[in-house]
């Protein structure tokens, strides 16, 4: 019997992961998460190949994107669905990949970049739910935030060494100097979004952001 029952307080358990919005979110983005990381940027990444001209490219999206989006989380900071996880201290990442396009571009870097158009798609659509529904923005925070802590510092190890940087300038945004442990942040960002109250239309809703927020990095 005592089997028994340890296996209901474990399924219990279990079925109170499933409960978890990281965890659900991890699941319905499992595929596109294979398909990111076989992106042609991400295997020059692996390969150790990155060109100088994809990562200055890489950085114009990334600066269009993350002004978007910290701007948006900014504006929406009080809202219940983005105050648990804002973190701006820790993981703001503009004005780290201001100082990366100053160092390749030169200072009148705002003149010479490049926006692709899947790019402008992609903030279009953060500003988009910044304005209409905010709490969809924990998905896409999710997804670029935890994806630069989990590779950051091997990403930038790679970058600099394919492009044969003598020192990490112009790699500042694979630093995180406000986070310690990247481990232990993740781990605390994980419970921050799981503590968000949401119905079950919002998260099914912040379910299938998630899996379009995967999908607009894709094209990116």
């Amino acid at each position: 019997a005592t089997m028994e029952t340890e296996n209901k307080t474990q399924t219990a358990a279990e079925q109170m992961t499933d409960r978890d919005l990281s965890e659900q979110i991890k699941k319905v983005t499992k595929e596109s998460h294979v398909r990111a990381e076989n992106t042609e940027l991400m295997l020059s990444f692996q390969k150790g190949q990155v060109t100088l001209q994809q990562y200055k490219l890489l950085l114009c999206s990334l600066y269009e994107v993350y002004q978007a989006l910290e701007e948006e989380l900014d504006r929406n900071s009080n809202h219940p669905g983005v105050a648990p996880i804002y973190f701006p201290a820790e993981l703001a990442r503009l004005e780290a990949i201001e100082k990366d396009l100053e160092y390749f571009y030169g200072r009148d870097w705002r003149e010479k970049i490049v926006v692709p158009t899947a790019t402008k798609r992609y903030c279009h659509r953060l500003r988009q739910i910044g304005k209409e529904n905010p709490a969809f923005l924990v998905a896409h925070a999710y997804t670029r935030y935890l994806g630069d802590l989990s590779g950051g510092q091997v990403l930038g190890r790679i970058a600099q060494k394919s492009m044969g940087l003598k020192s990490s300038e112009g790699l500042s945004f694979f630093a995180f100097p406000g986070v310690s442990s990247p481990n232990l942040f993740k781990q605390l960002y994980r419970s921050r979004m799981n503590s968000v109250e949401l119905t079950e239309e919002e998260r099914n809703g912040v379910l299938e952001e998630a899996v379009r927020a995967f999908e607009l990095n894709i094209q990116v």
